[in-house]
């Protein structure tokens, strides 16, 4: 199915008929395909809406630049048009930036909140971080002076050296939004969240540590954290079934 509003229309897929709602909200560069075990088993108890992104699955990318508010006031529509009335709401690392947001600057009414991995805390640069982006910077610069003919290639050379994994694999159009979104701190902001909480957290975890993971339950009042050993970015991959049954077991006692 497909949801429109403004110059956005993205893909979503609703799964059963119950009374109580679960709003999933995937990860940067997933889609509704990273969650299909969890929502397998819980498909039969939840009305379950999960979603792609624009630019991502099977949602097109609008024609502008986009900023982490342009995320959040989508999702705020997708919840009110939709009548998805006191949903708990699901969301892994791209997906937590999004609920910061929203309980920042809108007055949502949800039920509670499961938080895996999640970004919103931008990290402190190392030295090496430093120095390679402005490295970058000058070769950039160096690059806009070739010839039509090899500048592009040059340009891409660079992003494949000096960005991160995710930058380098991006379609050209939604770089810049990853770079707005990425530099968005909203460490501060973390506390204006005020549901009850489950965290989630990879032990070993690259891309979000889990020092995030301990600073965001410090600053949710009504949260409890459960660190997945043995575990990265994806621990309802990485450990399915584990995770899947805390998932099942807090959702059973919040009722």
């Amino acid at each position: 199915m497909n949801f429109c509003v403004n110059d956005f229309t993205i893909y979503f897929e609703k799964y059963g008929d119950k009374k109580d709602n679960l709003l999933i909200l995937p990860g940067w560069g997933d889609t509704r395909l990273t969650f299909r075990y969890l929502i397998d088993v819980l498909k039969d108890k939840y009305t379950i809406y999960i979603l792609d992104y624009p630019g991502f699955g099977n949602s097109p990318f609008p024609n502008r630049d986009l900023e982490l508010f342009d995320y959040s006031d989508l999702i705020y529509n997708f919840i009110i048009s939709n009548n998805i009335k006191n949903p708990t709401i699901l969301a892994h690392s791209f997906g937590g930036r999004i609920v910061i947001d929203l309980f920042t600057r809108f007055n949502l009414d949800i039920k509670n909140l499961i938080l895996i991995d999640i970004a919103g805390i931008k990290p402190k640069k190392s030295i090496l971080k430093k120095i390679k982006e402005k490295s970058y910077k000058l070769l950039k610069k160096i690059g806009r002076v070739l010839p039509k003919k090899i500048r592009n290639k040059y340009l891409e050379k660079l992003i494949y050296i000096f960005g991160s994994s995710d930058y380098s694999k991006l379609n050209p159009n939604i770089r810049k939004t990853f770079i707005n979104i990425v530099n968005f701190d909203q460490k501060e902001d973390i506390k204006n969240i005020n549901k009850d909480t489950l965290i989630i957290w990879g032990e070993f975890d690259k891309d979000v540590p889990l020092k995030d993971g301990y600073f965001i339950n410090k600053n949710i009042k009504d949260s409890g954290l459960v660190v997945i050993p043995n575990s990265g970015h994806f621990p309802h991959l990485d450990k399915a079934y584990y995770v899947n049954s805390i998932i099942l077991e807090y959702l059973k006692r919040s009722q």
